[in-house]
């Protein structure tokens, strides 16, 4: 099965409104960035435990640990929670820019250092929840 293949399934495993907000930010994204690589995690550690929610992802970058080790990981992902969706933004040197520069203007949404969450894609200004993710592929 392939990384789209895998998005996809985890797409249709939705319910709505989520699989239609989530399919129509997948499109966003792939045409901000039509040949990013992708990503597809279950939520799962090593072990098989449940540690996150399923997430897809788009773009590289490399987080560097304190301990000194690294990792290669998304730089957008997009993951249901239980109101709504969560689009992940990584990799952002600032971890007051996402708030600071969209916070005010996004909509009906929660907006942290790496992440806006919102209950549905019609409480958001898609405009600038698309600059949001256009940022966070260019960094």
């Amino acid at each position: 099965m392939t990384k789209l293949d895998e998005i996809q399934a985890f797409f249709a495993s939705q319910s709505e409104p989520k699989r239609g907000d989530l399919l129509t930010l997948h499109a966003l994204v792939m045409e901000l960035a039509p040949n990013c690589q992708l990503w597809y995690e279950d939520g799962r550690d090593a072990d098989g435990k449940v540690i996150a929610n399923p997430s897809a992802g788009y773009g590289c970058y490399t987080i560097q640990y304190a301990n000194g080790t690294s990792r290669e990981f998304y730089r957008i992902g997009l993951s249901a929670n239980k109101t709504g969706v969560s689009v992940y933004i990584l990799g952002l040197a600032d971890k007051m820019f996402l708030s600071s520069t969209f916070g005010a203007t996004i909509g009906k949404a929660s907006v942290t250092g790496y992440c806006i969450k919102f209950r549905s894609l019609k409480d958001v200004n898609i405009d600038v929840l698309r600059e949001a993710i256009s940022v966070g592929l260019r960094n």
